[in-house]
C-alpha cells in the first residue's frame, strides 16, 4: 500500500504543482486567466472527486490522498501565483473537504456492498 500512495502522491504533485506552473511559463495573460479558470474549476474538482474515490477504495491506508492532494494545489499555487494569498486556501479547502467527502461515500458503499454480499451468502433459502 504504501507504493500506491507514493504513486498517487506523485500523480497529484504533478497535476496539482506542474499545472499551474504550465499556466504561468507557457501562457500569455489572455489565455491564462482562461487555463486558470479551466484549472479551478474544472481540472481540480474533478481530480480530487477522482482521488477521493481512489481513497476510498482502501480507506486505511490511502486516507491522506484528498488532504495531500489540496497540500500540493496550495503548495503550486503559491509558487506559481501568488505567495500567501488567501483565496487560495479557501480552494485548497473546498478540494480537500470535496475529496474527503467522495472518500467516506465510496468507503460507505463499499462496506455496504461487502456488508451486503455477506449477508446474502448466509441466508439460507
Amino acid at each position: 500500500m504504501k507504493r500506491e500512495l507514493i504513486l498517487w502522491s506523485a500523480v497529484s504533485a504533478a497535476v496539482m504543482l506542474f499545472f499551474p506552473w504550465l499556466t504561468v511559463t507557457f501562457a500569455n495573460e489572455e489565455t491564462g486567466m482562461a487555463v486558470c479558470l479551466i484549472l479551478f474549476y474544472a481540472v481540480n474538482p474533478v481530480y480530487t472527486v477522482f482521488i477521493g474515490e481512489t481513497a476510498g477504495k482502501d480507506i486505511r491506508h490511502l486516507w491522506s490522498l484528498p488532504v495531500i492532494a489540496a497540500a500540493l494545489f496550495l503548495a503550486g499555487t503559491w509558487i506559481s501565483f501568488d505567495m500567501g494569498d488567501m483565496d487560495f486556501v479557501h480552494y485548497a479547502l473546498f478540494y480537500a473537504v470535496l475529496g474527503i467527502a467522495v472518500m467516506v461515500i465510496c468507503a460507505f458503499v463499499k462496506n455496504k456492498t461487502i456488508y451486503r454480499k455477506k449477508k446474502k451468502s448466509l441466508t439460507i433459502n
